[in-house]
Protein backbone atom coordinates (compact mmCIF):
# COMPACT_ATOMS: atom_id res chain seq x y z
CA UNK A 1 0.00 0.00 0.00
CA UNK A 2 2.67 2.36 1.14
CA UNK A 3 4.28 1.90 -2.97
CA UNK A 4 0.82 2.68 -4.38
CA UNK A 5 0.63 6.02 -2.53
CA UNK A 6 4.27 6.53 -2.87
CA UNK A 7 2.72 6.62 -6.78
CA UNK A 8 -0.34 8.74 -6.09
CA UNK A 9 2.20 11.46 -4.59
CA UNK A 10 4.37 11.26 -7.56
CA UNK A 11 1.65 11.28 -10.29
CA UNK A 12 -0.28 14.23 -8.48
CA UNK A 13 3.40 16.22 -8.38
CA UNK A 14 3.50 16.06 -12.63
CA UNK A 15 -0.64 16.80 -12.48
CA UNK A 16 0.21 20.08 -10.53
CA UNK A 17 3.50 21.07 -12.16
CA UNK A 18 2.43 20.85 -15.44
CA UNK A 19 -1.58 22.49 -14.39
CA UNK A 20 0.35 25.25 -12.94
CA UNK A 21 2.41 26.02 -15.71
CA UNK A 22 -0.75 25.99 -18.28
CA UNK A 23 -2.77 28.14 -15.85
CA UNK A 24 0.67 30.57 -15.57
CA UNK A 25 2.06 30.89 -18.97
CA UNK A 26 -0.22 29.14 -20.95
CA UNK A 27 1.71 26.22 -21.67
CA UNK A 28 -0.74 24.29 -24.40
CA UNK A 29 1.81 21.14 -24.29
CA UNK A 30 1.70 20.87 -19.94
CA UNK A 31 -2.18 20.97 -20.41
CA UNK A 32 -2.02 17.89 -22.24
CA UNK A 33 0.60 16.82 -19.73
CA UNK A 34 -1.89 17.39 -17.02
CA UNK A 35 -4.72 16.23 -18.60
CA UNK A 36 -2.66 12.70 -18.94
CA UNK A 37 -1.76 13.25 -15.55
CA UNK A 38 -5.32 13.73 -14.38
CA UNK A 39 -6.61 10.19 -15.85
CA UNK A 40 -3.39 8.37 -14.42
CA UNK A 41 -4.46 9.62 -10.98
CA UNK A 42 -7.88 8.40 -11.25
CA UNK A 43 -6.64 4.60 -12.40
CA UNK A 44 -4.15 5.10 -9.19
CA UNK A 45 -6.97 6.54 -7.04
CA UNK A 46 -9.64 3.47 -8.00
CA UNK A 47 -6.47 0.87 -7.02
CA UNK A 48 -6.09 2.97 -3.83
CA UNK A 49 -9.73 2.65 -3.16
CA UNK A 50 -9.69 -1.63 -3.56
CA UNK A 51 -6.78 -1.74 -1.50
CA UNK A 52 -7.63 0.22 1.70
CA UNK A 53 -11.16 -1.54 1.60
CA UNK A 54 -9.42 -4.71 1.62
CA UNK A 55 -7.45 -3.58 4.46
CA UNK A 56 -10.34 -2.01 6.45
CA UNK A 57 -12.01 -5.44 6.29
CA UNK A 58 -8.42 -6.93 7.82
Amino acid sequence: MEALIKKVAEAYAAFSADAALQCEKGNKAAGTRARKASLELEKLMKEFRKVSLEAAKN
